[in-house]
């Protein structure tokens, strides 16, 4: 089976499997998402999504946010690591797109990435959950789902992030990244032994 052919069975399976996909981080807007996303670095969606009603509901706005002290914000996301560095984060974060960008969030990639928490990945998520625009955001999962199948030399997360584009046609990118996601949750877990991925074995068995 050629790497493209790997890639048009996963694509269909996980089609199959999750005909439709939610956004896993809760928002209301492209501001709430990006905050949501920079939050999820190094812990779990389910806890940001555990987090963030308070937080929102008293800092909803860059507005809000800006307003807060640092450590009122790190009281407000304590239960998530690293919340030290995400409050500062979140502050200066609100303070410049109100600086920059009048209190709304860009949409280039540039002006996202120049933001305080807001790494090539985040802005990926907010580029494609929050404006529709086409992008492959690529996390653990998907960097180890598609070491596993093949379809990546999986050196780094820009690496395969280049490949899913290459594999894949654009109008699919914003669905299948987080089908991956969803997938690799499920049925192949980093810490499990891999019973469940049906997809891997489809793809090598003899």
């Amino acid at each position: 089976m050629t790497k493209k052919q790997r890639a048009k069975l996963v694509q269909t399976e996980l089609e199959k499997l999750y005909p439709e996909v939610p956004i896993p981080l809760d928002h209301t807007d492209p501001y709430t998402l990006m905050v949501a996303v920079a939050l999820s670095a190094q812990t779990t969606d389910k806890k940001v999504n555990q987090v963030t009603p308070e937080l929102f509901r008293v800092a909803g706005t860059p507005e809000k946010m800006a307003k807060l002290e640092v450590e009122e914000i790190r009281e407000l996301i304590k239960e998530i690591g690293l919340s030290n560095t995400k409050a500062r984060n979140l502050k200066r974060m609100a303070e410049l797109l109100l600086e920059r960008h009048n209190g709304v969030v860009p949409q280039t990639y540039e002006e996202l990435e120049a933001l305080p928490g807001v790494g090539h990945k985040t802005a990926s998520v907010v580029m494609s959950q929050g404006f529709g625009f086409p992008a492959f955001p690529v996390d653990t999962h998907i960097h180890r789902l598609m070491t596993q199948w093949k379809l990546t030399s999986g050196k780094n997360v820009i690496e395969t992030e280049k490949d899913a584009k290459a594999l894949w046609p654009e109008s699919v990118w914003n669905k299948l990244h987080l089908q991956i996601i969803f997938y690799g949750r499920e049925y192949s877990p980093a810490r499990g032994k891999g019973e469940k991925d049906f997809i891997t074995k489809m793809l090598f068995e003899k």
